[in-house]
């Protein structure tokens, strides 16, 4: 039996204004929102307990999980972050010596996740063009050697994914414990890469594992693509009167289309109203309106209104544009 921690508090700062109103990770693609589509990934692995790290609008990750999911939760709250080590630290009293999976509340990885599970120690790995961005490894015949979060000169271009495997947690947690204690900081902050980094260099053997698809959803544009990626293999709609549908897409069966050209890679959700409009490559979320408008590469958050524009556009909830 292993145990799962979700890091999920975090503000989506390069998500705003969507986050304004909605955690990052109940932010939707391909109809489904992000942490949705991980726990669907993580049900086969059938795990003793899914510990979810939430933050400032936790009530809301709550209770989508509780409603949506039959799983043993448990949730921690974490309303001050600093950093994903911080995070991580805070849920040390609920484990013993069982192995721990942790996996970032804003990462979709399309692997299996039970083909990890009893191995040893990993952390999952993608070559980026953009190291820079990410905390990244350097490897030896398969085994993590040095750990640098965010490199300003990179030393490799293998990214750490956002999901890690331990057989025992104890020692991540007594390593954590370790440079809290000492107020070690990088970038003004507790960092889980440099906890794995006093792990590596106490002996501890951590193996790499390659990660094919990982889709990141910590940008707007990175949403977008995310979402093309899932509705090739996630799509769903029924036919509409007066209404040109090109999939892939996921439009929600409450929706309302009329005289319209909605697709490809377009996602609609509940109770949307969409008139006389041309959509593609898009994202429009619960409740929204739009009309008379020409919409690509767009996020529209819940209950945002768009009338008479042809552009791309990334508006909050709430958020009303016409032209004037």
């Amino acid at each position: 039996m292993f145990k799962v921690v979700i890091p999920a508090a975090g503000e989506g700062r390069r998500l705003k204004p969507h986050t304004h109103t909605t955690p990052k990770v109940l932010l939707k693609v391909a109809g489904k929102p992000i942490i949705g589509h991980l726990l669907d990934r993580l049900l086969p692995a059938n795990p003793s307990e899914v510990i979810v790290i939430v933050g400032i609008q936790g009530d809301q990750i709550k209770e989508y999980l509780e409603k949506n999911y039959k799983l043993p939760f448990r949730f921690v709250e974490q309303k001050d972050p600093k950093g994903l080590g911080d995070a991580v630290v805070r849920v040390r009293d609920y484990f013993t010596s069982e192995p721990v999976l942790i996996i970032l509340g804003d990462t979709i990885l399309d692997l299996n996740i039970s083909d990890l599970i009893g191995q040893e120690n990993l952390i999952g790995v993608k070559p980026v063009e953009d190291p820079k961005r990410f905390g990244v490894v350097v490897e030896r015949n398969g085994y993590i050697q040095k750990i640098v979060e965010k490199p300003a000169e990179p030393i490799s271009n293998l990214a750490i994914v956002g999901i890690y495997y331990f057989t025992d947690a104890r020692p991540l947690f007594d390593s954590l414990n370790k440079i809290i204690s000492e107020d070690r900081k990088t970038r003004g902050e507790y960092q889980l890469s440099d906890a794995l980094q006093e792990l590596i260099d106490q002996g501890l053997p951590i193996r790499t594992f390659p990660v094919e698809y990982w889709l990141d959803c910590g940008t707007t544009e990175a949403m977008i693509t995310t979402n093309r990626y899932l509705l090739q293999n996630t799509h769903h709609f029924k036919p509409r009167e007066k209404c040109v549908i090109i999939p892939p897409v996921f439009i929600d069966d409450s929706a309302n289309i009329e005289d319209s050209i909605i697709g490809p890679f377009v996602s609609v959700s509940e109770e949307v109203e969409i008139r006389s409009s041309i959509i593609r490559d898009s994202i429009i979320n619960r409740s929204a309106y739009v009309e008379n408008a020409l919409l690509e590469g767009s996020i529209l958050g819940e209950n945002a209104i768009v009338r008479e524009r042809a552009m791309r556009l990334n508006l909050g909830g709430f958020s009303e544009m016409e032209t004037g």
